[in-house]
Formats: C-alpha cells, structure tokens, sequence
C-alpha cells in the first residue's frame, strides 16, 4: 500500500489526474479484499489491484466514465452471486467500490496524498475521510476530503466541527475501513497505519489459515516456498502475495524492518534452521518460529555454534503464538496472529509514548 500511495502522490504531483478504486464493507460477510485499492490512469492502465476478475474489470469501465464526468462514482457489488466467479476472492457478502475522481489540478487532493505518504514514513497513525453524499451514484458537486493526522490536525478541506471528525475517527475508525453515516451523510473512513508486513514461509495448511486472517487485521501478507503447487493461487488468494523460490537456502532480496513480521512454519527442521539463522541477521520487529521446546532448543544449539547468543535468541518468538491450547491449523493461525497483533501493538504503543 505504500508503494501504492507513494505512486498516486507522484503522479498527482506531476499533474496527473486519477481514479482511485477502493472496495469496503456494505454488509454481511466483508470482501477479504476490504481496504484494496487500485489507481487507474486516463488510459486505463491500472497501478495495484482489488483482486482481479470482473469487479475490477468493471473499475475500469466505471473509472472511464469518471474521467468523462470529473465524479465520483460508488458501485455496489454482490459476492454472493455470479460476481465471485473468476475473482480472487474467498468470501461472499456484499460490498462497494468507491471509484474517486482525483483531479490534480486542485491542492488539496495533491497535499491530502502527500500527507499520507508522509504519515507513513514517518509511521504515525492518520485517517482519510471520504464524503459520499447520501450514498446514491455519485458525489455531490463540492467533494470533500481530508486527512486527520494522529494530532488532530487536518490536510485538505471538510466542511465540519472538529468534533464532528473526533466521532468518525474514533471506535471501528481505529483498525478498519468502513462506512460511517452520521446527521444523513455517509463518509468512508480508511485508517492509515503502519499495519506492517507479515512474511510467511512455508506455505503448507497452517499458512493457508494464517494469511486471510493476517490480512483481516491488516497485514500486508507475502507467502514463500519453495514449491510452485503449494505457494499457488488456487491455494492461497489475491491479495497474498507469493514468491516461488529456488532453495529456502536462496532467499531473495527482501525489504525487511522494524515493521517486518518473519513467521517461520516451514516443512522442515533444517529449512526452520536456515531461515532464523537469516531472519537473526535482519533488523525485523518480529520472529516466530513453529515447532516444539525441544525442536527449538536444537537449532538454537546448532546457531549458537554459528556464534548465535542469548540476546539474539531472545528475539525469537518460539514455540509461536499466544497460548492458547492451539491444535488445529485453523486454532495455530489464531494464535499466531494473535501474537502479531500484541506485538504490533506494543510497538505502536512504544512509538507514540
């Protein structure tokens, strides 16, 4: 997503206009992909993705019809019928696509983009404010948007009592995109956060259970193996991210940081082995590695004869997850991920004081 805005924000910057595709929750059973955005040029050319198939097939057509119009356009969709055929999508309920028009001939939109990627650099919290009018077809002629900054602090215009805006950044505001009407109005209401990275590797049934619901509570998830018919699409749905490697002894350039979480279930004890002794090596904010007290107290034998000490073990959340009595795959990814979420918070905790 970051790359994301940071390419809308250059694009506007250089006075081009766009569309912006974003799918959020209407009711019933969310869209996996709620959140998902894709910019899309004059031309139709798109950059990112809202998971394939006809729906964003159909944000292409809508975003042409934008650019005609200079409005924006919600459209409502039905995953629980004949639009789920062919989408990478894993679940029905119903859901809409919010296609913005973003005209870069006005300052506000190219400062409200820019503040968002500044926002993310510099890791702190914001929310973008959408108005949707009443909600049917498109806006209202004086568009509004802003984004809050984690201070209050506004960029861009919203015609409102900062009190009005207190209401909608607060409660759900705070973990996900949603809809949110108040005094007959509705408003998109997106969370900019650093929701962090979760690499997992190995892409066997715990995995399956572990990306959908990391995405769920916001992480960006990337799925490696080394198997071509395990880390594939039919296995694992947009919007994970697969990476089909050589040897788990041959890793790619990865960008790892402190908002990078290494989750480590692998098929094996000897590719656990290689890929902590790597994950050891990189300044990533979280390490978990699957497996027993004694499978775990072997290979850290084995790392600290490759000079490996405490401290660096200390790092290492391992047997992984919370407990919880955790047997299944599906009960192991809840626990997982419950681990990432603690994590996650208290290093947000620790950033913001």
């Amino acid at each position: 997503m970051k790359k994301l805005f940071q390419a809308i924000a250059t694009r506007l910057a250089a006075g081009e206009s766009l569309v912006v595709a974003t799918i959020f929750d209407k009711s019933g059973s969310a869209p996996r992909t709620a959140g998902a955005k894709m910019a899309i040029t004059r031309d139709g050319a798109t950059v990112g993705t809202i998971g394939g198939g006809r729906l964003e097939a159909d944000a292409v057509r809508l975003a042409a019809e934008a650019f005609r119009s200079r409005r924006s356009i919600l459209h409502a969709f039905d995953l629980s019928g004949r639009d789920v055929a062919g989408m990478d999508m894993i679940c029905g309920g119903q859901g809409e696509v919010l296609l913005d028009f973003i005209d870069a001939a006005d300052h506000d939109n190219r400062a409200v983009y820019a503040g968002i990627c500044d926002a993310i650099g510099r890791r702190e919290k914001a929310w973008l404010i959408t108005a949707l009018g009443d909600g049917q077809g498109a806006y209202r002629p004086a568009r509004r948007q802003c984004l809050v900054r984690h201070d209050g602090s506004l960029v861009g215009r919203f015609d409102g009592e900062p009190a009005f805006l207190a209401k909608l950044t607060e409660g759900p505001a705070k973990i996900a995109i949603h809809a949110e009407v108040l005094e007959g109005q509705r408003f998109l209401v997106e969370p900019v956060r650093p929701t962090g990275v979760a690499y997992i590797f190995g892409a066997g049934h715990v995995s399956q259970k572990i990306a959908p619901l990391a995405e769920t509570v916001g992480f960006r998830t990337v799925v490696l193996d080394d198997r071509a018919e395990y880390a594939s699409r039919a296995r694992f749905p947009a919007p994970t991210e697969l990476l089909v490697l050589d040897s788990f002894d041959r890793l790619p350039a990865l960008e790892i940081d402190g908002d990078s979480y290494l989750v480590i279930v692998t098929r094996g004890h000897l590719y656990d082995k290689n890929i902590l002794e790597w994950s050891l090596r990189t300044g990533a904010g979280y390490i978990g590695m699957i497996g027993s007290r004694r499978k775990r107290d072997k290979i850290y034998a084995v790392l600290a004869g490759q000079g490996f000490g405490d401290a660096d073990f200390r790092r290492v959340h391992s047997p992984i997850g919370t407990d919880i009595g955790a047997e299944t795959p599906e009960e192991l990814a809840v626990s997982i991920v419950g681990e990432l979420i603690k994590v996650r918070a208290e290093r947000e905790s620790a950033r913001h004081g």
